[in-house]
């Protein structure tokens, strides 16, 4: 039993470090070692020809680098985000004006319906059903951003007004021949009118 407890030691005891004195930290014993002031003899740090400004010019040559492949991949991250944007642009307007083909031929429709409407006698119970008809027509082409130009009495604008005769009144739309229609703000098919000089 006793030669048992002989044998094993606390562990606060390591035999291996008996020998060695420490009056400084490890960390501090090594700085030492390398710090030429205090090294001599024997113990002196060899002596080195490295020239600093070499590794200093490298330095400043990778850090050229890192700077410039920074910037390019700023750059390549600013025209992918462009480029994007761009694309989502083009797919909204390619949205919004898709029917712009399939509304212009619609208005001949509409315009059908307007003369049927102005020609009909108003007690005959057919007219009531066109009528019906010409409304819900618009009320489509409306929720799909389908506008009506109807510029009866308001000033001429040639951007969506084309004048086709000649009215009393200077500058004002006289007599309205055929409405325009404008798709998403985008003019579809400008407004026939009489106007005055």
């Amino acid at each position: 039993m006793s030669e048992q407890n002989n044998n094993h030691k606390s562990p606060e005891h390591n035999v291996a470090h008996d020998n060695v004195e420490h009056k400084e930290s490890i960390l501090e014993e090594t700085l030492d070692e390398f710090d030429p002031k205090k090294n001599s003899g024997e113990e002196a740090t060899i002596e080195n020809e490295i020239n600093l400004d070499t590794f200093k010019a490298r330095i400043a040559e990778l850090e050229g680098e890192v700077k410039q492949a920074k910037e390019s991949t700023a750059r390549a991250n600013a025209e992918a985000y462009n480029a994007q944007k761009r694309m989502e642009q083009e797919a909204d307007k390619s949205k919004k004006f898709a029917l712009q083909k399939f509304a212009k031929e619609l208005l001949e429709v509409v315009d059908n319906l307007e003369r049927a409407i102005e020609n009909a006698d108003a007690s005959d119970p057919v007219t009531e059903g066109v009528q019906l008809t010409h409304k819900a027509l618009l009320s489509v082409l409306n929720r799909n951003g389908i506008e009506v130009i109807d510029p009866q009495g308001e000033k001429f604008n040639a951007d969506v007004h084309e004048a086709v005769g000649i009215d009393a009144d200077a500058d004002v739309v006289g007599t309205v021949l055929q409405k325009g229609y404008s798709l998403n703000g985008r003019l579809l098919r400008p407004a026939m009118v009489r106007v005055g000089q």
